[in-house]
């Protein structure tokens, strides 16, 4: 299945665009997913594992499954004061 993940703030800078299409075997999870993203985007690597996902508007988990039909995004920590 492919998937379109949409990237902010950090994310999007260290990956150089604001979108990365994953191809994934059917059945895959969110953790499957952030390794995909590493070898996609290897300047990632670091971040995807500090990122939350979000999975159709809410945060999921490392064992959520994923669909096609799945809207997904990495949200990058923020820091700040």
């Amino acid at each position: 299945m492919k998937l379109t993940v949409k990237l902010f703030a950090a994310a999007r800078e260290l990956a150089g665009c604001g979108e990365i299409e994953i191809e994934l075997p059917t059945g895959s999870t969110v953790g499957e997913l952030r390794s995909a993203l590493v070898v996609a985007a290897p300047a990632l690597a670091a971040l995807a594992e500090r990122s939350m996902v979000a999975v159709n508007e809410e945060y999921a988990g490392a064992a959520t499954l994923l669909r096609e039909s799945d809207v997904v995004a990495l949200i990058p920590p923020v820091s700040g004061g």
